[in-house]
């Protein structure tokens, strides 16, 4: 045992069987920061009196639920995070289903249909604009300039209603 003890400092399987635990549990005490070595000549080692007074507190400390390790400290922080999203992300959900329930929101088959309809009715009144233009024109201008005047018309809102194109596709399940 003198090869072990050096100035009050002890090795760790010493440390491990004065509290009755492994050497793996020391170490691992030892990472989470509850117990400390100190640095000697023969290498890292653990002043006793500190070591047993440190365990000691961190047993207390466990037993009255008062101080958890810093890792343990950090997963419940992060999990009341997690819990206070979930619950705010719920509130948003059923302020959205008591909205749509009050009729604040249109479904997608709706919306498509009425687009559907708005756009026929303005391309009707789009082809027609030209007519209705050489209507109006007939009498002030020659009848075959008049025509010219509506075909070129015809063809030029033919040419932008061709060139708009009302193909929004909305994918079922999220998938875009």
């Amino acid at each position: 045992m003198a090869e072990e003890k050096t100035n009050g400092y002890y090795k760790v399987d010493i440390i491990a069987d004065l509290f009755g635990v492994s050497v793996r549990r020391i170490q691992q005490l030892t990472q989470e920061g509850v117990i400390s070595t100190v640095a000697t000549k023969e290498g890292r080692r653990y002043d006793l009196v500190p070591t047993i007074q440190k365990y000691v507190k961190y047993l207390q400390d466990k037993a009255y639920g008062k101080s958890k390790s810093e890792a343990e400290g950090k997963l419940k922080e992060q999990k009341l995070r997690a819990e206070i999203a979930l619950k705010e992300s719920q509130s948003e959900l059923h302020r959205l289903r008591t909205e749509i329930a009050a009729g604040k929101y249109v479904s997608v088959e709706e919306v498509k249909m009425d687009y559907s309809r708005f756009f026929i009715s303005f391309k009707k009144f789009a082809m027609s604009l030209p007519s209705k233009l050489a209507g109006r024109l007939t009498g002030f201008v020659d009848p075959v300039e008049v025509r010219t005047i509506e075909n070129e018309l015809q063809k030029d809102v033919q040419r932008l209603l061709n060139s708009f194109v009302v193909n929004a596709v909305v994918e079922e399940d999220g998938k875009a």
